[in-house]
């Protein structure tokens, strides 16, 4: 196993699913980090991608992105650059491009929050394809400073029951209840 791949099998040795449908999805991720020379390169019909649900602990809010190609309200994430092994740091990347926002930090620890492959449909270019998807949640104290990288992708702060019904998305409104508890442990 490559580097790439075992850093993602080392991420999921200590994560726990929440029911059998994100155990398939743990195992299938898993299966592609030992399998593939390096599971996130783009042309694989299944690779990894990283994501963060943003929160701002102070007012219990989360960010959201309006998402483009998927038409819905989603967290911010993408693909690894060349060379990126480390999913969080792929999550952070990726959070700071999306939102402009330079002090975020995992929270509460480093923790994965969610595992799930999501189908992606055909588009820009692309074929269809599936995303396995590790979820993080990030906390930012600094909310007003969020500025959107493309016009054609908004980005709103909204409480987690507002965030749960704007997304189209199953697989994110668990997310969101996912970060809504961590928020309540936090402030609790």
């Amino acid at each position: 196993m490559r580097t790439a791949g075992r850093r993602i099998d080392e991420v999921l040795a200590g994560y726990r699913p929440d029911d059998p449908a994100e155990a398939a999805d743990v195992t299938r991720v898993r299966d592609l980090a030992r399998g593939a020379e390096d599971p996130w390169l783009r042309s694989l019909p299944l690779h990894v991608t990283a994501s963060a649900l943003i929160t701002h602990p102070g007012s219990g809010r989360v960010l959201m992105r309006r998402h483009p190609r998927m038409n819905t309200w989603l967290q911010v994430g993408g693909h690894g650059d060349p060379g990126e092994t480390e999913p969080l740091d792929v999550a952070l990347r990726e959070a700071r491009e999306e939102t402009g926002l330079r002090d975020l930090t995992p929270c509460p620890d480093a923790s994965l929050v969610q595992v799930v492959i999501v189908p992606v449909p055909a588009g820009g270019g692309e074929p269809a394809h599936e995303h396995a998807d590790l979820r993080y949640v990030l906390a930012t104290a600094e909310p007003d400073t969020v500025r959107p990288e493309r016009p054609d992708a908004p980005l709103r702060w909204m409480t987690p029951a507002e965030a749960r019904e704007a997304t189209g998305e199953e697989n994110v409104r668990e997310a969101l209840r996912r970060v809504e508890r961590l928020l309540v442990t936090a402030a609790g």
